[in-house]
C-alpha cells in the first residue's frame, strides 16, 4: 500500500501562481481595446442564439469585427471575406449578450 504525503507548493511553483494570478487582468484588456474600436460597418450582421452568434459579411469587401458583449467577455477578432460568416460564442444561460460588432486588428492578438 502506497503512502500519499500531501507537501506544500515550492517557492518556483508559489512564484508560477503568482505570475499567473497578475497576468489575469490582462485577459481582459482585448475586450476593453474592442469598446474604444469603431463600429463594424452596417454592412454586417449577426445572428444570436444561446449557443452561438453568427457573423454575416455582406459587404463587398473584407472586414475584421470582434464581439462586444454585455457582461465584456472577450472575443477573438476575426477576418470575414465578402459574403463571409465566422462563429462566436452565444449569449449563454447567463444571458450573455451582444450589445455591439466591433472593427478589430487581427494583428494585435
Amino acid at each position: 500500500m502506497a503512502n500519499h504525503i500531501a507537501r506544500k507548493p515550492g517557492p518556483v511553483v508559489l512564484a508560477a501562481m503568482t505570475a499567473a494570478g497578475l497576468l489575469m487582468p490582462l485577459a481582459t484588456a482585448p475586450a476593453a481595446a474592442a469598446t474604444a474600436a469603431p463600429p463594424a460597418p452596417e454592412c454586417v450582421e449577426h445572428f444570436q442564439s444561446w449557443r452561438y452568434t453568427d457573423v454575416h459579411n455582406v459587404c463587398s469587401y473584407t472586414v475584421s469585427v470582434t464581439v462586444e458583449y454585455t457582461n465584456d467577455q472577450w472575443a477573438p477578432c476575426r477576418v470575414i471575406d465578402p459574403d463571409g460568416w465566422a462563429t462566436f460564442a452565444g449569449y449563454g444561460t447567463g444571458g450573455n449578450y451582444v450589445t455591439a460588432l466591433r472593427t478589430c486588428d487581427p494583428t494585435s492578438q
